[in-house]
């Protein structure tokens, strides 16, 4: 009997020992693991909580809600009939703030005006406001995942070579490079890049299909395509001594041909940082000239102005407490264009490095049109009323935290969303979510034409007739590949068609469709594909989703 009890003893110390062992370096273990910190990310977790689900937020970076925190204040909405959800919310929060006459500042509500993109900035009746400063929004997206059901790691980075255990084809946990380990039932990818969804072994690609691939007209190579002002309109020479090709060409200037009109590549279109300057003296800080400074670089600027062009400021838009979101505009701008084309598939330090040349170029750039003699003065005269603002991104030297990436890795998955259905020309399956805006591609390269000429080429604006919807099956992997795995922000399209998808509110619908399927997925005790759409569609349609529109 003293045997036996001795012996059940050892045996439950092995059994415990055994367990400890397992889940040794184990971190944390949720229902859903949700890797990124953007505003998809966000929304994902809010869903999954509200749904009575752990999840836990294993975010790269330090401050959530991605490019919507960075800098870019002045929403691309499309119709905003069509956002709904945790979408919603978040701008109805923005109202919130903005309605409180101590949110303004550093200029009264009255001065402000009401201008957004496409549609008012403040709109009363439905009390959203679409239109604000990096730091409201960040504010706004820690009042949201604060849940006690959410925890949040930050600066936590996959490990992108090791990370990801799979059991067969299900992910059982994630490892970042600080050694915690993350284990859950189901897993949501919501980077820009989709480096988790890479490390799983999910199918995706990088850059443009060509038109034949999916009978597409605006995909691949479009050379002399020229659907906004981000072009040469006056005949430029590309080279160190003007019509000189011996002189060598100005910098990102490719020397290879783009090749045929509709070919594929994989070259991915223009990044930048959307920069919020502030003209409020109180609040500016100056401009000044970054490590490094080359002004050889921006050579090309002084040529488009002696063309007598004349849109320096057309894209600093206004956003609350006199500041402007400043995006990209004319055919030598913020768009370093070129200079990101292997950031998808990039190790981490090489990212770094290219993150690193992108603030150069749009610091030199901004210092260079403040001070260069041979721009026109009252260009330099205008460009010195900014600065950076004292009031955001205080712990990151005043610049935004995050690169624009407009796109990167993009899957394939159950779904291949292309032209075809941005251009409601077939009838979309199973939809979780719509979009509406423009097919917006920014350039892909600058290259030397046959005459000679410098000239952009890949910046496409092709309107949408209507919202569209976007299926389920754009989400998920093939399910052969993984079982477990949501992809709401890298999801599976065409890359003309990403062009429209690939806006700030459409990643939060589509991070709530993402949390909503993964938290059914959990309670039911099924996979992803097992849950009926019928029911996935309820639930949305319950949580304020717009899944079609008449």
């Amino acid at each position: 009997m003293k045997k036996s009890i001795v012996f059940s003893i050892m045996l439950i110390i092995l059994l415990v020992t055994s367990c400890k062992g397992d889940n040794r370096g184990l971190t944390a273990r949720a229902d859903i693991i949700i890797y990124g910190g953007t505003s998809a990310a966000v929304t994902a977790a809010v869903q999954a909580a509200g749904m009575k689900h752990s999840v836990v937020v294993v975010s790269p970076d330090r401050h959530l809600g991605g490019m919507s925190s960075s800098g870019l204040g002045f929403t691309d909405t499309g119709n905003k009939e069509v956002i709904g959800g945790l979408a919603r919310r978040f701008y109805q929060l923005i109202y919130r703030h903005y309605a409180d006459s101590s949110a303004w500042v550093w200029e009264k509500r009255s001065e402000y005006g009401n201008r957004g993109q496409g549609n008012p900035a403040i709109d009363g009746e439905k009390r959203t406001m679409w239109i604000f400063e990096p730091h409201v929004a960040e504010a706004a997206f820690e009042e949201m995942i604060s849940h006690p059901l959410i925890k949040v790691y930050r600066e936590e980075w996959l490990d992108r070579e090791k990370g990801v255990r799979k059991n067969g084809n299900r992910i059982t946990s994630i490892t970042t490079l600080s050694g915690k380990t993350f284990s859950g039932k189901v897993f949501i990818d919501a980077t820009y890049e989709g480096d988790l969804m890479a490390a799983a072994g999910v199918s995706y690609t990088v850059g443009r299909e060509a038109d034949t691939v999916y009978g597409e007209t605006w995909n691949g190579v479009q050379k002399g395509v020229f659907h906004h002002g981000h072009y040469f309109k006056t005949d430029i020479s590309p080279y160190v001594i003007p019509g000189n090709p011996s002189s060598g060409l100005l910098p990102r200037i490719s020397p290879d041909d783009p090749g045929e009109n509709g070919s594929g590549d994989n070259k991915i279109q223009a990044y930048c940082f959307r920069l919020c300057l502030t003209k409020h003296p109180d609040n500016k800080i100056p401009i000044t000239a970054p490590e490094g400074y080359d002004s050889t670089q921006y050579e090309l600027l002084v040529r488009v102005a002696e063309s007598n062009w004349k849109e320096f400021f057309s894209k600093y838009d206004a956003i609350p407490n006199r500041k402007t979101d400043v995006n990209n505009h004319g055919p030598f701008s913020f768009d370093n264009i070129g200079m990101n084309l292997d950031y998808p598939e990039a190790s981490y330090e090489r990212r770094k490095e290219i993150i690193g040349e992108h603030i150069r170029y749009q610091k030199g750039l901004l210092y260079f049109t403040a001070t260069c003699k041979r721009l026109p003065e009252w260009v330099r005269e205008r460009m010195n009323e900014w600065g950076f603002a004292k009031d955001e991104f205080v712990d990151n030297g005043y610049w935004p935290y995050n690169i624009y990436v407009r796109e990167a890795r993009r899957m394939i998955g159950e779904y291949v969303t292309t032209e075809h259905d941005i251009l409601s020309k077939r009838e979309v399956p199973e939809s979780v979510a719509m979009g509406s805006y423009t097919m917006d591609s920014h350039n892909v390269q600058r290259y030397v034409t046959p005459e000679g000429f410098v000239q952009n080429e890949g910046d496409i604006g092709v309107k949408v007739p209507k919202p569209y919807k976007i299926s389920l099956g754009s989400i998920l992997p093939k399910r052969e590949e993984c079982t477990n795995l949501i992809v709401p922000v890298c999801v599976s399209s065409s890359h003309i068609a990403f062009g429209s998808i690939r806006m700030e509110p459409v990643f939060m619908i589509l991070g709530q469709s993402a949390a909503t399927l993964a938290s059914m997925a959990v309670e039911e005790r099924k996979t992803i594909y097992e849950i009926p759409y019928n029911e996935l569609r309820e639930q949305l349609i319950k949580d304020g989703q717009v899944l079609e529109y008449r």
